[in-house]
């Protein structure tokens, strides 16, 4: 039988998400959990990896198990074995050719930014911050223009290991809400650091640092060095991934974010 999960958890308390030797993952908790639940050696498979301090309200695995349990059992039990930082929101039996990554048709990305002179406190782990005034109508016009099918080599990490730099971007929206800034991504996939290299450009183009014209420069150099520092991990969150409706999975993740960003 085939198991398919949504998971929440922050990141700050990892090592990021695929397993390590040190067991300090999201993923190595889990199916810590998971295998008590199932009492036999569970692995999963994740629609995408996050790294180390990025977190997640929508994350979405699948295991394979011989166990017959309540789809409950997977939610309560689980969370009954793992720590205050993960949580296993739902889960629903899927047929054996559904792979959390491989049926995903998109991914969806929020970053939240705290735009304020002084640096955050309470919630300094969940938030990316940036202390001189940034101006969203600049970044939301560079924003704009790497929506669309591109080459995305600027914004990919030199550790990536994606086959093809090539992504289509289907939304990338900026707002502000007081010292808040929110920045919405959706795209087929992400290459390694794409959503932080691509907030780091709009940062620096927010504070007047680079021109509104810089995103569509570095889409044509295709130079990494070329861009912006990678930004904070902290503030990023993994939100969505949609599936053909045929496999009838929740789609949630938004209404769980922190209180502390801007509303829709």
């Amino acid at each position: 039988m085939r198991i398919a999960l949504g998971v929440e958890y922050d990141g700050s308390a990892f090592n990021g998400w695929q397993s390590q030797a040190a067991g300090v993952t999201v993923q190595d908790t889990l199916e810590g959990a998971l295998t008590g639940i199932a009492a036999h050696p569970v692995r999963v498979q994740a629609c995408g990896r996050t790294d180390a301090g990025v977190h997640a309200t929508a994350q979405v695995v699948h295991f394979d198990t011989g166990a017959t349990r309540p789809d409950n059992a997977w939610v309560r039990g689980c969370n009954a074995l793992l720590p205050p930082a993960v949580a296993v929101r739902w889960a629903q039996p899927v047929d054996d050719d559904f792979n959390a990554r491989f049926s995903a048709c998109s991914r969806s990305y929020r970053y939240l930014l705290y735009n304020s002179p002084v640096r955050p406190a309470l919630a300094a782990a969940l938030i990316g911050w940036f202390h001189r005034p940034l101006d969203v109508c600049r970044m939301a016009e560079a924003a704009a223009v790497l929506v669309g099918r591109h080459d995305f080599s600027a914004f990919r990490s030199s550790e990536c290991q994606a086959g093809s730099p090539v992504r289509t971007m289907t939304r990338l929206d900026v707002r502000r809400r007081g010292d808040w800034i929110c920045v919405d991504l959706t795209a087929n996939a992400f290459l390694h650091h794409m959503v932080r290299n691509i907030v780091g450009a709009l940062v620096e183009i927010g504070c007047s640092r680079r021109g509104t014209d810089w995103t569509r420069e570095l889409l044509a150099l295709r130079d990494r060095r070329l861009a912006a520092p990678t930004f904070s991990a902290a503030g990023l969150y993994l939100v969505g991934v949609g599936y053909d409706a045929r496999w009838g999975l929740p789609a949630d993740g938004l209404n769980r974010l922190p209180p502390v960003g801007p509303a829709d």
